[in-house]
């Protein structure tokens, strides 16, 4: 006589069988290749070296260096106003409740369902004279039904933890907006600023020009001069009055510019008076490079929380590889006939309870390959992160480079104004007394045009990598501690059930 199966070794017996299955199914193979490179690890040069100076962080009002409370004003009202920082809020605001939802599948979920349905049923040929014809009957029921996920492998936790990353990740790419959007503005503001110090340059070269006229044509009064002399004199000036209109022109476009950049119109734009730019001290930076980019720098923030994300997504593919268990549930009042609210009354009370367990045991490789998608995916989040941090210190030793650069070129530019203003005075004083010809007049005019264009070049240049400078740095704004541990953006090992 066959011996009976024990009830109680029944669903041992099952989740046995489960188990014995999913290790059918390997991931041999299959694993990130990438590892994030440590800040410490690479080497600064001499710019960065001579530039630490045990300095603090710039604020998070960086262009107040500046000292032009126009721009102070405006770069206030972009944060506010500008379409691009109300779609960087919004995206975080998106993520975080994308997040919400990953946490929500964590937790009990209950559903309540309730149906009151009135049948009236005729007389005809199929239901007859019988006890049903022509009366009216109600089918009516009322349920509650809950699910709770038990999460054995750490699927769902994983899923929330990494939208819970990404959701961070966004947070750090709205600081990289604000940021790039602030730069984007001071850069404008400064270009507006060259703009009318050229202007003003053009301006009095054309007054220079106009005063030579007045002396050719006061020559030829005199009987020392000749009509040739004030052709000569009268050639450039066309010349130069359309240079102060494509200046103006150039002014009035980065007014639109900045009004853009704000989120205003260009009626905004034309209101905006002449920058009064001016920069004293030059920055010095913290001698704690570059390790704290990782703390500052909101790039390097975003992308190592993509790191950690992606970190996730492989530990979520690999509870793939087991079964999922959920508890599920329901309790009811069902009635049919009767009146509409017999199934209150609690006497057809219906309820069930137990686990629901599946696991895919043939797929095609479907499991397989969403490993590897994770995996490559984790490879090509390190892959990014090395490079922005990289690039980090690649800008920040590029713009002290430049600095210190333009701080010597504004001083060869100085020198250059100097000489060429000297020998445009000399040359006017010889044209007037008749010592020499207008030629010479014109070319040291020329000579002077071109090194005080040159110096307001450089001056601007000065200013920019001030800017940049900054924007290397982070920009000051400061992660803070919104930054992922070094365990949580490491790859995951595989579980020893799948190896």
């Amino acid at each position: 006589m066959p011996r009976r199966i024990n009830r109680a070794l029944l669903p041992l017996s099952v989740l046995a069988l489960i188990f014995g299955l999913s290790g059918c199914i390997s991931t041999q193979g299959i694993a990130p290749q990438g590892k994030a490179l440590e800040a410490n690890a690479l080497a600064t040069d001499d710019a960065i070296a001579h530039a630490a100076r045990d300095a603090n962080w710039p604020t998070g009002q960086w262009w107040q260096a500046y000292g032009d409370p126009q721009l102070n004003r405006w770069i206030e009202l972009a944060v506010q106003d500008s379409p691009s920082m109300a779609m960087a809020a919004a995206r975080v605001r998106q993520a975080k409740a994308m997040a919400g939802v990953a946490e929500a599948a964590e937790s009990l979920q209950i559903n309540g369902e309730s149906t009151l349905k009135r049948h009236n049923w005729p007389t005809d040929q199929f239901y007859g004279p019988g006890e049903l014809a022509n009366t009216t009957t109600w089918d009516n029921n009322a349920a509650l039904g809950f699910s709770y996920a038990l999460d054995l492998w750490g699927r769902e936790s994983n899923t929330s933890e990494r939208a819970v990353d990404l959701a961070h990740m966004s947070t750090a790419e709205a600081r990289l907006a604000q940021l790039e959007l602030q730069s984007n503005i001071v850069r404008a503001y400064i270009e507006l600023s060259l703009h009318y110090a050229q202007r003003d340059i053009v301006a009095a070269t054309l007054k220079q020009q106009q005063q030579i006229l007045d002396l050719a044509q006061k020559r030829l009064d005199g009987g020392i001069g000749t009509h040739f002399e004030v052709s000569q004199a009268q050639t450039p000036l066309p010349e130069t009055h359309r240079q102060l209109d494509a200046l103006d022109e150039e002014i009035a476009l980065s007014r639109n510019q900045l009004a853009a950049l704000a989120g205003k119109g260009p009626g905004e734009g034309a209101q905006l008076q002449r920058p009064t730019l001016s920069l004293s001290a030059a920055l010095k930076l913290p001698s704690a490079l570059p390790a704290e980019l990782i703390g500052q720098r909101p790039d390097v923030v975003a992308s190592r929380w993509q790191v950690a994300a992606q970190a996730r997504g492989i530990d979520v593919a690999h509870a793939g590889f087991y079964p999922n268990v959920d508890l599920v549930g329901s309790l009811g009042y069902m009635a049919t006939g009767g009146g509409a609210l017999e199934f209150l009354t609690g006497k057809k009370l219906n309820y069930n309870v137990g686990p629901a367990i599946s696991l895919p045991i043939f797929d095609g490789g479907r499991l397989r390959a969403e490993l590897g998608e994770a995996s490559a995916g984790y490879d090509i989040a390190v892959a990014h992160y090395n490079q922005t941090l990289v690039n980090a210190l690649k800008n920040i030793s590029d713009q002290l480079i430049r600095r210190e650069s333009m701080d010597k070129q504004q001083g060869f530019a100085a020198e250059s104004v100097a000489t060429a203003q000297k020998t445009y005075d000399i040359a006017m004083i010889a044209y007037q007394r008749g010592l020499t010809d207008y030629l010479n007049v014109l070319n040291a005019q020329t000579l002077l045009f071109k090194q005080q264009q040159v110096q307001q070049q450089v001056q601007a240049a000065r200013l920019s990598a001030h800017a940049e400078l900054v924007t290397a740095l982070g920009g000051g704004l400061g992660a803070g501690n919104d930054v992922p541990t070094a365990e949580k953006t490491q790859a995951p090992k595989t579980p020893a059930l799948l190896r």
